[in-house]
């Protein structure tokens, strides 16, 4: 059970760190609205990714087992492509200016949107989370669940953390997140490199 806690928290961790659609859509909240009423977009993955989990789900658990391998070994390479955008995030890393995000109205509403849009929980959940969840808990329900806590609590807190550094991103805002990143790049090359060794184990 530990080993898919840690798992879900890892994941989460890297998830936040990648910069991508909805880190901007809280930034952009963030400097028109303030931190205070951006804070519940930052529950916005929980209502967006349960459809996806739910017809993710659905679907492997009508393939092969040895399909869930080969989706493991696809998700291993999938990880490591992110590792290296993040390296290249990191090692080009800049502030994005808020004179280029847009304004407007952002709701929780919004977020959900925001992130049903967005490819990459649709590929977290085919590639990585959902095989890991069912192989979990075919071995102990609790595996199962202690992956999904360890990945949402640690992305919630992730985003109201990332929230709050947006909101004083003038300060240490940028360093932390460029440290942030560095760190997402060496766990999800670790986490990658231990998805392809299982994938290729279960062949």
């Amino acid at each position: 059970m530990l080993q898919y806690l840690t798992i879900g928290i890892t994941y989460a961790v890297a998830a936040v760190a990648q910069p991508g659609p909805f880190q901007m859509f809280l930034l952009s909240q963030t400097l028109s609205k303030g931190w205070r009423r951006t804070l519940p977009a930052a529950f916005g993955p929980i209502i967006s990714d349960l459809p996806v989990i739910i017809i993710v789900l659905f679907l492997l658990t009508h393939v092969p087992t040895i399909f869930l391998s080969v989706l493991q070994l696809a998700g291993g390479i999938f990880i490591l492509y992110l590792a290296f955008n993040s390296y290249k995030t990191w090692k080009s890393f800049e502030l994005i200016k808020p004179s280029q995000l847009p304004s407007g109205k952002q709701t929780l509403l919004n977020a959900v949107i925001v992130n049903l849009l967005n490819p990459n929980p649709y590929l977290g959940w085919s590639l990585v989370l959902g095989p890991l969840l069912l192989k979990g808990w075919h071995k102990d329900p609790a595996s199962g669940i202690a992956l999904l806590a360890g990945f949402y609590v640690t992305l919630i807190t992730g985003m109201v953390v990332t929230i709050l550094l947006f909101a004083s991103a003038g300060k240490f805002g940028p360093k932390v997140n460029r440290i942030l990143l560095g760190v997402s790049a060496i766990t999800l090359t670790c986490f990658g490199l231990y998805e392809i060794y299982s994938g290729l184990s279960g062949l």
